[in-house]
Protein backbone atom coordinates (compact mmCIF):
# COMPACT_ATOMS: atom_id res chain seq x y z
CA UNK A 1 0.00 0.00 0.00
CA UNK A 2 1.37 3.39 -1.04
CA UNK A 3 0.49 6.67 0.65
CA UNK A 4 1.34 9.91 -1.14
CA UNK A 5 2.64 12.66 1.15
CA UNK A 6 2.16 15.97 -0.66
CA UNK A 7 5.13 17.96 0.60
CA UNK A 8 8.77 18.80 0.16
CA UNK A 9 11.15 15.92 0.86
CA UNK A 10 13.25 17.78 3.42
CA UNK A 11 10.27 18.75 5.57
CA UNK A 12 8.20 15.58 5.81
CA UNK A 13 10.34 13.25 7.92
CA UNK A 14 7.81 12.93 10.76
CA UNK A 15 5.06 12.03 8.30
CA UNK A 16 7.20 9.46 6.50
CA UNK A 17 7.91 7.71 9.80
CA UNK A 18 4.24 7.97 10.78
CA UNK A 19 3.08 6.23 7.60
CA UNK A 20 5.73 3.56 8.00
CA UNK A 21 4.36 2.64 11.45
CA UNK A 22 1.25 1.33 9.64
CA UNK A 23 3.34 -0.84 7.34
CA UNK A 24 2.52 1.37 4.34
CA UNK A 25 5.01 2.84 1.87
CA UNK A 26 5.27 6.65 1.94
CA UNK A 27 5.75 8.43 -1.39
CA UNK A 28 6.80 12.06 -0.87
CA UNK A 29 5.80 13.91 -4.02
CA UNK A 30 4.42 17.14 -5.44
CA UNK A 31 3.57 15.58 -8.80
CA UNK A 32 -0.07 14.69 -9.36
CA UNK A 33 0.96 11.87 -11.70
CA UNK A 34 2.93 10.16 -8.92
CA UNK A 35 0.18 10.72 -6.34
CA UNK A 36 -2.32 9.16 -8.77
CA UNK A 37 -0.48 5.84 -8.47
CA UNK A 38 -0.95 5.79 -4.69
CA UNK A 39 -3.77 4.39 -2.58
CA UNK A 40 -4.26 7.38 -0.27
CA UNK A 41 -3.11 10.95 0.24
CA UNK A 42 -1.68 12.57 3.37
CA UNK A 43 -1.57 16.38 3.38
CA UNK A 44 1.06 17.36 5.97
CA UNK A 45 1.52 20.34 8.25
CA UNK A 46 3.48 23.42 7.23
CA UNK A 47 3.20 27.18 6.77
CA UNK A 48 0.18 29.30 5.90
CA UNK A 49 -1.89 29.04 2.73
CA UNK A 50 -1.79 31.99 0.34
CA UNK A 51 -4.89 34.02 1.39
CA UNK A 52 -5.82 34.81 -2.24
CA UNK A 53 -6.74 31.14 -2.64
CA UNK A 54 -9.72 31.72 -0.36
CA UNK A 55 -10.50 35.20 -1.61
CA UNK A 56 -8.79 37.35 1.02
CA UNK A 57 -5.93 39.81 1.36
CA UNK A 58 -3.09 38.96 3.73
CA UNK A 59 -4.22 39.78 7.28
CA UNK A 60 -1.61 37.98 9.33
CA UNK A 61 -0.58 34.99 7.24
CA UNK A 62 3.13 34.14 7.27
CA UNK A 63 5.61 31.52 6.05
CA UNK A 64 3.77 31.37 2.72
CA UNK A 65 4.90 29.10 -0.12
CA UNK A 66 2.51 29.78 -3.00
CA UNK A 67 4.09 27.22 -5.31
CA UNK A 68 3.63 24.53 -2.67
CA UNK A 69 0.02 25.60 -2.10
CA UNK A 70 -0.76 25.29 -5.81
CA UNK A 71 0.77 21.83 -6.05
CA UNK A 72 -0.93 20.57 -2.88
CA UNK A 73 -4.30 21.88 -4.03
CA UNK A 74 -3.83 20.24 -7.44
CA UNK A 75 -3.04 16.89 -5.85
CA UNK A 76 -5.99 17.27 -3.48
CA UNK A 77 -8.32 18.00 -6.42
CA UNK A 78 -7.07 14.85 -8.12
CA UNK A 79 -7.72 12.80 -4.98
CA UNK A 80 -11.28 14.16 -4.74
CA UNK A 81 -11.96 13.36 -8.39
CA UNK A 82 -10.75 9.81 -7.91
CA UNK A 83 -12.43 9.21 -4.57
CA UNK A 84 -9.04 8.64 -2.94
CA UNK A 85 -8.98 8.67 0.88
CA UNK A 86 -7.33 11.83 2.23
CA UNK A 87 -5.94 12.67 5.67
CA UNK A 88 -5.07 16.29 6.40
CA UNK A 89 -2.90 17.23 9.38
CA UNK A 90 -2.68 20.85 10.61
CA UNK A 91 -2.04 22.81 7.39
CA UNK A 92 -3.29 19.73 5.56
CA UNK A 93 -6.68 20.13 7.24
CA UNK A 94 -6.71 23.73 6.04
CA UNK A 95 -5.80 22.66 2.49
CA UNK A 96 -8.83 20.37 2.50
CA UNK A 97 -11.04 23.19 3.72
CA UNK A 98 -9.75 25.76 1.22
CA UNK A 99 -9.81 23.19 -1.59
CA UNK A 100 -13.53 22.76 -0.96
CA UNK A 101 -14.25 26.48 -0.92
CA UNK A 102 -13.85 27.22 2.78
CA UNK A 103 -12.00 30.08 4.48
CA UNK A 104 -9.53 30.51 7.33
CA UNK A 105 -9.03 32.76 10.33
CA UNK A 106 -5.63 34.13 9.40
CA UNK A 107 -4.33 34.99 12.87
CA UNK A 108 -6.04 33.84 16.05
CA UNK A 109 -6.41 36.63 18.58
CA UNK A 110 -5.54 36.21 22.29
CA UNK A 111 -6.35 34.27 24.34
CA UNK A 112 -7.37 31.87 21.58
CA UNK A 113 -4.10 32.34 19.73
CA UNK A 114 -2.02 31.83 22.84
CA UNK A 115 -3.86 28.61 23.55
CA UNK A 116 -3.02 27.03 20.18
CA UNK A 117 0.18 28.67 18.92
CA UNK A 118 3.48 26.76 19.03
CA UNK A 119 5.66 28.25 21.77
CA UNK A 120 8.85 26.27 22.46
CA UNK A 121 6.73 23.18 21.98
CA UNK A 122 3.19 22.06 21.28
CA UNK A 123 0.28 23.31 23.38
CA UNK A 124 -1.93 20.63 24.94
CA UNK A 125 -5.63 21.05 25.68
CA UNK A 126 -8.85 19.10 25.78
CA UNK A 127 -10.91 18.62 22.62
CA UNK A 128 -14.58 17.65 22.65
CA UNK A 129 -15.70 15.14 20.02
CA UNK A 130 -19.08 14.88 18.31
CA UNK A 131 -21.00 11.65 18.92
CA UNK A 132 -21.25 9.13 16.07
CA UNK A 133 -18.26 10.70 14.29
CA UNK A 134 -15.18 8.87 13.06
CA UNK A 135 -13.11 10.47 15.82
CA UNK A 136 -15.61 9.50 18.52
CA UNK A 137 -15.09 5.88 17.52
CA UNK A 138 -11.38 6.27 18.27
CA UNK A 139 -11.34 8.35 21.45
CA UNK A 140 -14.86 8.69 22.82
CA UNK A 141 -16.40 12.01 23.78
CA UNK A 142 -13.17 13.92 24.45
CA UNK A 143 -9.41 13.62 24.28
CA UNK A 144 -6.31 15.75 24.82
CA UNK A 145 -4.60 17.05 21.70
CA UNK A 146 -1.47 19.02 20.78
CA UNK A 147 -1.75 22.37 19.01
CA UNK A 148 0.88 24.24 17.00
CA UNK A 149 -1.01 26.70 14.79
CA UNK A 150 -1.99 30.36 14.65
CA UNK A 151 -4.71 29.90 12.02
CA UNK A 152 -7.92 27.90 12.05
CA UNK A 153 -10.97 27.06 9.96
CA UNK A 154 -13.47 29.89 9.66
CA UNK A 155 -16.16 28.94 7.11
CA UNK A 156 -16.28 25.22 6.44
CA UNK A 157 -15.75 23.99 2.89
CA UNK A 158 -18.56 22.36 0.93
CA UNK A 159 -19.56 19.00 2.35
CA UNK A 160 -17.36 19.27 5.45
CA UNK A 161 -18.62 19.04 9.01
CA UNK A 162 -16.80 19.73 12.26
CA UNK A 163 -16.40 16.64 14.43
CA UNK A 164 -14.20 18.08 17.19
CA UNK A 165 -13.73 21.48 18.82
CA UNK A 166 -11.76 23.06 21.63
CA UNK A 167 -14.36 23.60 24.39
CA UNK A 168 -12.61 26.79 25.54
CA UNK A 169 -12.96 28.75 22.31
CA UNK A 170 -14.81 26.66 19.71
CA UNK A 171 -11.77 26.22 17.46
CA UNK A 172 -12.47 23.42 14.96
CA UNK A 173 -9.99 20.61 15.60
CA UNK A 174 -11.20 17.85 13.27
CA UNK A 175 -13.46 17.45 10.24
CA UNK A 176 -15.02 14.83 8.02
CA UNK A 177 -16.74 15.00 4.65
CA UNK A 178 -20.38 14.05 4.41
CA UNK A 179 -19.87 11.70 1.44
CA UNK A 180 -16.20 11.41 0.53
CA UNK A 181 -13.38 9.63 2.44
CA UNK A 182 -11.83 12.92 3.58
CA UNK A 183 -10.78 13.49 7.19
CA UNK A 184 -8.55 16.03 8.87
CA UNK A 185 -7.23 17.11 12.25
CA UNK A 186 -5.84 20.48 13.32
CA UNK A 187 -3.49 18.79 15.78
CA UNK A 188 -0.45 16.57 15.19
CA UNK A 189 -1.11 12.83 15.70
CA UNK A 190 2.24 12.03 14.08
CA UNK A 191 4.13 13.53 17.03
CA UNK A 192 1.68 13.75 19.94
CA UNK A 193 3.23 12.77 23.28
CA UNK A 194 1.17 9.92 24.73
CA UNK A 195 2.76 10.47 28.15
CA UNK A 196 1.40 14.02 28.30
CA UNK A 197 -1.92 13.55 26.55
CA UNK A 198 -2.93 9.93 26.94
CA UNK A 199 -3.89 10.13 23.25
CA UNK A 200 -2.52 7.53 20.85
CA UNK A 201 -1.98 9.36 17.55
CA UNK A 202 -1.58 6.10 15.65
CA UNK A 203 -5.33 5.56 15.87
CA UNK A 204 -5.90 8.41 13.39
CA UNK A 205 -3.54 6.79 10.88
CA UNK A 206 -5.10 3.38 11.40
CA UNK A 207 -8.55 4.77 10.72
CA UNK A 208 -7.31 6.52 7.59
CA UNK A 209 -5.73 3.28 6.36
CA UNK A 210 -9.05 1.50 6.96
CA UNK A 211 -10.71 3.82 4.42
CA UNK A 212 -8.46 2.50 1.64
Amino acid sequence: MKIAIAGRAGKTGNYVRYVETAGATPIVTLFASEAADCDGLLLPGGGDITPAFYGELNRGSADIDTELDILQLQIFDLAVQRGMPVLGICKGLQVINVGLGGTLIQDLEPPMGERHRYDNGDKYHKSVIREASWLHGLYGGATWVNSAHHQAIDQLGQGLCAVSRCPLDGCIEAVAHENLPLIGVQWHPERIDFGISGTDGRKVLEYFISLI
